[in-house]
C-alpha cells in the first residue's frame, strides 16, 4: 500500500569551534546512535546517518536535498555539541519535511570520576538542544521533540510512533480519493471544500460515475473470483454455504476485486460509496469494503471523503485496530451508559474480538439485493474516535478518547459488525463536547492510533486540534472553542 521506499535522515549539529578531533568523536557517536536506532528500534522505516552539520551552507544544502528526495520522509536532528542557531535559519526556513528534535546524548550517565572540561565541551546536548529549540520556536517551526536516552524503550517507542505519523504526513501530500457516486443528498457534515483540502492537505478528491466502476467490476475474470472465494473460506466462518448464500458472497468478491483494480490503476488509496447511487451494482459494497479497509485503504460511506482520507492516514500510523465507524444508538441505563457503534455494513475486521463470520442478510436501505458482509463484535480496551470537519476556512480534527467494552447481552438479530464504548470524561460530557465541537457522525475508531499521534499530525498539517478526554470540563471546553475561533480567525 505504500509504494515509496521511505527512509529518515539522521543529522547532527555542531560547529568548527571544537577542532577536528572533537568533530571526529561527534561523527563517530552520531553514526553509532543512527546505527543503533536502525538496528534495534524495530521501526517500519530505515534511519540513515547523513552528516554532521557545521555551517549554514552545509545545513541549507542538506535540507535542500531532503526536500527534493522523494524517499526522505523526514529528518531526525541531534545537537551533540553547541550548534549556533543562526546557522540554521536559512535551512529550517525552507524545510518542508517532518522533523524530530531528538534531545538525547551518547552517554547514559555522567562519568563522575573522570568528567573534565574536554568531556563537557564535547557532550553538550543539554546546552545545544536549547539553542536549537529556541530557533525552531522563533521560526514557528512544527517539530516533534523527544527527550530521553536513545537506547531507552520509551524513546524508541515514541520515535517509532512518530515515524509512522511522518510517513502519513508525506502520504497525505499525494493522497488520492475516488468518490463512486456523490455525497448523500442533503447531508452537511460529509461535504467540504475539496479545493482547500488539496491546497492545505494535498488531497486530490475526484468523483467517478458508477458506470466507470461497474465496467471494471464486470471485467474481473472468473478465475480471480474463484481464488478470492477460496481465501474467504480459510479466513472467515461462513455458516450458510447454500448455493444462494455463496452466490451472494461471490458478488462481493467480484466487487472487491473490481474496486481494488480501479484504485490501483488510478493510484487511489481511499474511496467512498453511497447507497443512493448503486447504478449497475446488484449489491451495496459491504464485505468488499471491509476487506479493502483491512488491507489499508481508506473508506467513507455516503460520499464522506474527509473520513475516507483520515482513515487512510490513520491506517498508515497503525492498521492493527483502526476502522470506519458511526455512532448509531445509545444504552441509557443510568448505571451503565454506552454508545453502540456500527454502520450498515462497512466496519473493518481489524477491530474484531473473534474470527469474523460472513453472512447474507437483508439490508432495508438502498433497494438492492441482500448483501454479504462480515459480522463480529469489536474487542474491549482503550480506544478513540476521530473526526475531521470543515469549519469554513480551516479544518478541525476532533478526538474523543473512549473505553471500548464487551456487550452485556447478545444481539442475535443485529446482522452487522459493531462496537460498544463509553466516552470520556463521562457519557454526558463526552457526547456534549463532541456535539459542541461539531464532530461528525462518521468517525475513525482506533485502538492503536493515539491522541498524541493525531496531535502531532495536526500540528504539522496546520489543523485545529480538539481533544475530549478524561480531563475535559465542559465550561472550559466551551471557552477553548471560543478562543480557537478567535485564534484561527487571526491566523487566517
Amino acid at each position: 500500500m505504500i509504494k515509496k521506499h521511505y527512509e529518515f535522515w539522521f543529522i547532527t549539529g555542531s560547529q568548527y569551534l571544537y577542532g577536528e578531533e572533537a568533530l571526529r568523536h561527534v561523527e563517530e557517536d552520531s553514526r553509532a546512535i543512527a546505527d543503533y536506532l536502525k538496528q534495534n528500534g524495530g521501526f517500519a522505516y530505515p534511519i540513515e546517518f547523513k552528516a554532521v552539520l557545521k555551517t549554514a551552507d552545509e545545513i541549507t544544502d542538506l535540507i535542500d536535498a531532503a526536500n527534493t528526495d522523494k524517499n526522505c520522509a523526514g529528518l531526525i536532528g541531534w545537537m551533540h555539541t553547541f550548534s549556533p542557531a543562526k546557522m540554521w535559519i536559512k535551512g529550517l526556513s525552507k524545510l518542508n519535511k517532518p522533523f524530530v528534535q531528538l534531545h538525547t546524548q551518547y552517554h547514559k550517565e555522567i562519568p563522575w570520576d573522570t568528567i573534565d572540561m574536554d568531556f563537557m565541551n564535547l557532550n553538550q546536548t543539554a546546552h545545544g538542544g536549547r539553542e536549537f529549540g529556541f530557533i525552531n520556536t522563533r521560526l514557528r517551526m512544527p517539530r516533534k521533540i523527544i527527550v530521553g536516552h536513545y537506547q531507552a524503550d520509551s524513546t524508541l517507542q515514541e520515535l517509532g510512533r512518530f515515524l509512522n505519523v511522518a510517513v502519513a504526513i508525506n502520504e497525505s501530500r499525494c493522497l488520492k480519493v475516488a468518490r463512486f457516486g456523490d455525497n448523500m443528498r442533503d447531508v452537511a457534515v460529509t461535504e467540504g471544500d475539496k479545493v482547500e483540502a488539496e491546497i492545505k492537505m494535498g488531497w486530490s478528491v475526484n468523483g467517478f460515475a458508477m458506470g466507470d466502476l461497474v465496467k471494471v467490476v464486470n471485467s474481473i475474470p472468473e478465475e480471480a473470483v474463484d481464488q478470492l472465494m477460496a481465501e474467504y473460506q480459510t479466513m472467515y466462518e461462513i455458516p450458510d454455504q447454500s448455493p444462494e448464500s455463496m452466490a451472494s458472497i461471490r458478488v462481493q468478491a467480484r466487487i472487491e476485486l473490481g474496486i481494488e483494480k480501479f484504485l490501483v490503476d488510478g493510484g487511489f488509496s481511499a474511496f467512498t460509496t453511497t447507497f443512493e447511487d448503486l447504478y449497475g451494482l446488484s449489491q451495496l459494497p459491504g464485505l468488499a469494503v471491509q476487506r479493502l479497509m483491512a488491507k489499508g485503504y481508506g473508506f467513507g460511506a455516503e460520499g464522506d471523503w474527509k473520513t475516507a482520507a483520515l482513515l487512510r492516514l490513520m491506517k498508515i500510523m497503525d492498521n492493527s485496530g483502526t476502522s470506519f465507524m458511526e455512532d448509531y444508538t445509545y444504552h441509557l441505563d443510568p448505571e451503565n451508559k454506552m454508545v453502540l457503534g456500527a454502520h450498515m455494513l462497512e466496519v473493518c475486521p481489524t477491530i474484531a474480538k473473534d474470527k469474523p463470520s460472513i453472512i447474507v442478510k437483508q439490508l432495508s436501505i438502498g433497494g438492492k439485493e441482500d448483501p454479504a458482509r462480515m459480522i463480529f463484535t469489536a474487542r474491549s480496551g482503550p480506544a478513540l474516535n476521530a473526526s475531521l470537519i470543515d469549519m469554513g476556512g480551516r479544518m478541525r480534527l476532533i478526538v474523543n478518547t473512549v473505553e471500548a467494552v464487551d456487550a452485556i447481552h447478545e444481539m442475535p438479530e443485529l446482522p452487522v459488525a459493531k462496537a460498544l464504548w463509553k466516552p470520556y470524561p463521562n457519557f454526558e460530557d463526552g457526547v456534549k463536547g463532541w456535539i459542541l465541537a461539531g464532530g461528525a457522525h462518521h468517525t475513525v475508531f482506533s485502538y492503536t492510533v493515539t491522541k498524541e499521534d493525531l496531535m502531532d499530525f495536526a500540528e504539522f498539517m496546520d489543523l485545529e486540534f480538539v481533544v475530549i478526554d478524561e480531563n475535559t470540563n465542559i465550561t472550559d471546553f466551551k471557552q477553548m472553542l471560543m478562543m480557537n475561533d478567535v485564534i484561527w480567525h487571526l491566523k487566517r
